[in-house]
């Protein structure tokens, strides 16, 4: 952590032990991420009539590179959180999965669905297999008769529209992967 671990109680007394605690999990934290800039815990029993007791609030707010991470744990229903530590537990808990998303996010982890690239079929060369694409772009697309999935070569016209994988090839951009579009698609 690049600034110093903030801890603030409110309307209760500071304890020794339990900032004992909280310092300990905000450390394990630089684990999972390694560029946190600060972090800011309040533990809280808020005011009210509650029957059982009091139920403990924690907020802890991390700062990293791109924004806040933030957990605000409410504890309205939760008995466990009449225990001030299990209540930092589950807190540090859910700042932790927080963490580790954003950390899998930052290392490009997370499947991105990107759509393929379509164009329209611009040539056909039946004898020897093959074809070319037009790319939304203009650009010339090889493709060969292997590279059609769930379709029929010989059915492709000139101008039906395809999704393709491309690749470098010998001979310059290809398509691996080339899927026929039928006339109710979506176009980015």
């Amino acid at each position: 952590m690049k600034q110093a671990l903030q801890i603030t109680f409110r309307d209760i007394p500071k304890s020794d032990a339990v900032e004992a605690d909280i310092r300990e999990k905000a450390a394990k934290l630089d684990q999972f991420y390694d560029s946190i800039m600060g972090c800011r815990v309040i533990v809280e029993a808020p005011h009210g009539h509650h029957h059982k007791g009091k139920l403990y609030h924690v907020s802890v707010d991390l700062t990293v590179p791109d924004g806040e991470l933030v957990v605000n744990r409410d504890p309205s229903g939760r008995h466990a959180h009449e225990d001030v530590y299990v209540a930092i537990r589950d807190a540090f808990d859910a700042i932790r999965r927080q963490l580790q998303d954003y950390a899998r996010k930052q290392r490009g982890k997370i499947k991105s669905h990107e759509t393929m690239p379509h164009g329209q079929v611009s040539e056909l060369v039946p004898e020897e297999d093959c074809g070319r694409i037009q790319t939304m772009e203009g650009r010339e697309v090889y493709f060969h008769r292997n590279s059609i999935i769930d379709g029929d070569f010989d059915s492709l016209k000139i101008g039906d529209e395809v999704r393709f994988v491309e690749e470098s090839g010998e001979k310059g951009p290809q398509a691996s992967t080339v899927y026929k579009i039928g006339k109710h698609h979506i176009v980015d």
